[in-house]
């Protein structure tokens, strides 16, 4: 099966199923609508921070395409929403707690985007802007102190060298000049000198270097309309949730209906094949194509006709329609018909009939060996087939065991098509 004919299938049930689809999609949309109206405002205040080295502890990060600062700015936007930053923050708003941060690097920047979503605009833009700050302040704090316990490392590691460079020169003041001892200490106070000149000079560059943490480009402003509830998206979201879930209650409701509405409905649920359609616009020559198959797939000369429901010709909207074919035509009527059927056709009026009833219908014909050749499916015409032989008068069962004609060699071999030939007309009509 095409995808074109799976798509047809698909748009077909949710037709018949139109009713519960809008409704599902309706109530989607009327509580978005609702959600939105019970969700109180919230504003969002954003502060922009540009972020710089602060000295030579900085870690230096790997320089991507997303990333081309050396700063590692993701590390930078963790602290920024740290539990630390918040306590400074809101230590210095004079508030016991503070609404959280979210902070976002934009690619290719040094810059931090501090945001605060609060129920005032004005608590937003004051809380981002003390984020900021505090962000800024723990920074400076920090590299202070990291400069500081280096200063004290590279000290201390210069008092040891220079403690170093004064027994060397004690022990050079014994050894004689020209012996191997006194060329090898004099070598060790060369390597002492260099070292004491390399800590002095990172001692110097520790205490001169400048501790910029960054500073704030953009101030946090007070936003003028409220960053949610959206109505796009409590919207959007109620029509979307509504459309799937009308789509699954209209499969499920599809599914457990056993009503056959659509000739793809009658091989679905039944499995027999459909030997035409008259409820669609007729073609010319469809009946002669109906005749040609019901002849080509009936095994003998008895036709067996089996509508469904059992009063299809008194309801149905039109006249029937006479399909004639070379075989003796039985309608049920006569009681001997199922032992003489060949073969069976089904004439379902759509939208009458279950696959329930179908089902019945099979199991009682399968009882008496009676093969059901197809389903012929109709809404307002119904086909009734003509047999070409000249049918014999109609001998009612009472009559027969009455006379004693009731013998199995002498079996009527036609019935007569006065129920299929004379049905109710539609009110209106004239005869």
């Amino acid at each position: 099966m095409s995808s074109g004919t799976d798509l047809d299938e698909h748009l077909s049930l949710l037709r018949r199923r139109w009713l519960l689809l809008v409704g599902c999609v309706v109530f989607g949309g009327t509580a978005g609508l609702a959600l939105m109206r019970l969700t109180p405002p919230a504003y969002t205040a954003t502060a922009q921070v540009l972020v710089m080295p602060v000295g030579p502890q900085d870690q230096p990060n790997q320089v991507t395409s997303r990333q081309r600062e050396a700063l590692n700015l993701d590390t930078e936007a963790q602290i920024a929403q740290s539990s630390v930053v918040a306590a400074r923050a809101a230590t210095a708003l004079g508030v016991t707690a503070i609404e959280p941060a979210e902070v976002t690097v934009p690619p290719n920047s040094a810059v931090l985007w501090i945001s605060v979503t609060a129920a005032q605009p004005a608590t937003a833009a004051a809380q981002a802007a003390a984020y900021a700050e505090a962000y800024l302040t723990n920074r400076r704090q920090s590299a202070l102190t990291a400069m500081a316990e280096q200063q004290q490392a590279v000290l201390g590691k210069l008092k040891q060298v220079n403690a170093g460079i004064d027994q060397v020169i004690k022990q050079l003041a014994r050894l004689p000049r020209n012996s191997a001892e006194h060329a090898i200490a004099a070598q060790r106070q060369g390597v002492l000198n260099r070292q004491a000149a390399s800590l002095a000079l990172k001692y110097d560059a520790l205490r001169t270097v400048a501790v910029t943490p960054g500073t704030v480009i953009s101030q946090a402003t007070p936003p003028s309309a409220p960053s949610s509830p959206s109505l796009p998206l409590h919207l959007g979201t109620g029509l979307m949730a509504g459309l799937l879930t009308g789509s699954a209650a209209a499969y499920a409701r599809d599914r457990l209906d056993r009503r056959l509405r659509t000739p793809a409905d009658v091989e679905r649920l039944t499995g027999l094949p459909v030997l035409s359609d008259l409820s669609s616009p007729r073609e010319h020559g469809v009946l002669h194509e109906l005749a040609c198959a019901v002849v080509s797939a009936c095994p003998g000369k008895r036709l067996l006709v089996r509508a469904l429901p059992a009063d299809l010709y008194a309801s149905s909207l039109a006249e029937p329609l006479a399909v004639s074919a070379p075989l003796v035509v039985l309608d049920g009527s006569d009681v001997r018909d199922l032992s003489r059927a060949d073969a069976a056709v089904l004439l379902i009026g759509l939208g009458l009939v279950t696959a329930h009833d179908v089902e019945a219908t099979r199991r009682q014909l399968a009882r008496h060996d009676v093969p059901i050749i197809g389903v012929v499916t109709a809404t307002d015409a119904v086909p009734s087939f003509v047999p070409l032989l000249e049918p014999r008068t109609h001998t009612p069962l009472g009559k027969l065991v009455a006379t004693g004609e009731l013998e199995p060699g002498g079996a009527a071999e036609t019935t007569p098509m006065q129920a299929l030939h004379h049905h109710p007309r539609r009110p209106g009509k004239q005869s």
